[in-house]
């Protein structure tokens, strides 16, 4: 399967799909990977325990039965691990550590391996929380800063995985943004309640990084609706312990579907609560809706996002479409919804429907980029 399917690279890595393993201490290595996860775009090993800190918290959770990854030669360790993955899918280690010199040398490391580092601000564990581990940098924002800042000296690519619904969401998108980092690898947990696909929205909403949305993914229809609310790659964990075979299906699930929609990832409508990209969908706003407050966040007028949209479209299939509602293709919604006229002009042209959302999905991004506030200021 060609990369170009999906086109999705952040800095020198490039991902074959759109789905990933999750890093889970104690579990995901390279062994686990090559088993259950040779079809992802994306594995994240670890967590890996880089300093005296971390490693004793480790210790004590191994010791009441957690599982652990303890070595004395953390950087080796990674560095075997890293080259011991034989798929020849991009990689990730996500580490701990309670102090900022060994996750520089880890970054170099990894830079030099080809890999991306995790940032673990996600484990809540009581021992973790009291050394300042995991979750414990939320708390701690001006050092998460810092700490993203000096890692990204060294060019590594960085992912910074999340806990939803700690702090203020929006707010941690834009630090974690501001600081620097690539990646935002976000557990939409929201305790009692399970996945919190607004959660997802909101920092869809709040960075324009690449976004990877974790929690409860066990079939084709969870992972389709994180990507519906803004995720750009799902990653699994749990469902691939209870169903070994997880990731190859999401993956040839998410392959078809790219093929015969053209964006796999593609938003909500923004009158169901779709994220900015949404605005590519969007009919004329002639009338009272919701694509007026969605659009004004952009600091867009009325009249400069209709001009906006009929720019893009000038010299695209989306220019032509006169018999639809409003005269032209860039007003029209998603293939996923039903809508005879759309269809009728997209095979007079001989449009398909892949095609279309290709370039509703280039439409999106000239919204975005012309916007006169930015995502992570809106």
């Amino acid at each position: 399967m060609s990369d170009d399917l999906f086109n999705l690279h952040v800095g020198y890595v490039r991902f074959k799909n759109p789905i990933a393993l999750a890093p889970m201490a104690g579990i995901a290595d390279s062994a686990f990977a090559n088993q259950h996860a040779g079809d992802a775009g994306l594995v994240i090993l670890g967590a890996f325990n880089l300093d005296e800190g971390s490693m004793k918290v480790a210790s004590e959770l191994a010791a009441r039965g957690r599982k652990e990854f303890i070595s004395d030669e953390p950087m080796e360790f990674i560095k075997q691990e890293i080259r011991a993955v034989t798929s020849g899918t991009a990689v990730a280690v996500n580490v701990r550590s309670t102090t900022l010199g060994p996750l520089i040398e880890a970054a170099k490391l990894v830079k030099e391996e080809g890999a991306i580092l995790e940032l673990n601000a996600h484990c809540r564990q009581p021992e973790m929380l009291d050394t300042g581990l995991g979750e414990a940098l939320l708390q701690d924002l001006p050092r998460l800063s810092e700490w993203i800042r000096a890692i990204k000296e060294t060019g590594v690519v960085l992912s910074v995985k999340v806990r939803a619904n700690i702090i203020d969401d929006a707010q941690l998108a834009r630090i974690i943004d501001k600081a620097g980092a690539d990646i935002i690898h976000v557990d939409a947990m929201l305790e009692g309640f399970g996945t919190d696909l607004d959660a997802i929205m909101t920092y869809r909403d709040s960075t324009r990084k690449f976004l990877i949305g974790n929690n409860s993914v066990t079939d084709f229809a969870d992972a389709k609706e994180m990507f519906s609310w803004g995720a750009d790659m799902v990653s699994a964990a749990r469902g691939v312990l209870e169903d070994p075979e997880l990731i190859r299906k999401l993956v040839e699930s998410v392959t078809s579907y790219q093929q015969v929609i053209g964006w796999y990832n593609a938003p909500k409508h923004v009158c169901s609560s779709g994220d900015f990209r949404g605005l590519a969908f969007c009919c004329m706003p002639v009338k009272p809706c919701p694509v007026h407050e969605k659009f004004r966040k952009l600091g867009y007028t009325a009249e400069e996002f209709a001009r906006t949209k009929f720019e893009f479209a000038k010299g695209t299939m989306l220019e032509f479409g006169q018999d639809t509602c409003f005269g032209s293709l860039v007003w029209c919604c998603k293939v996923t919804k039903p809508c005879w006229i759309r269809d009728g002009a997209l095979n007079t042209l001989d449009l398909s429907d892949a095609e279309y959302m290709k370039l509703k999905e280039q439409l999106a991004k000239y919204i975005l980029d012309h916007a006169k506030i930015p995502v992570n200021e809106s």
